[in-house]
């Protein structure tokens, strides 16, 4: 099951990671919400991040301190 978050004003996001690598040959994952599940869904929010919403409702991770 996809993690969802509702935002204030009644709207439905799924958050959902993809992992690339770097000419360095590092990994990075970018973690995004989006209104319908595609391929890379997530069932939690990833470790030492929070869900916060931006000022026109949009929900983003932040980092944990």
């Amino acid at each position: 099951m996809a993690y969802t978050y509702t935002n204030s004003k009644g709207k439905t996001y799924i958050l959902h990671g993809r992992t690339r690598t770097l000419k360095s040959g590092k990994k990075s994952t970018l973690y995004f919400f989006a209104k319908e599940e595609k391929e890379g869904s997530l069932d939690s929010v990833p470790a030492g991040y929070e869900v916060s919403e931006s000022k026109n409702g949009l929900p983003v991770l932040k980092k944990t301190k």
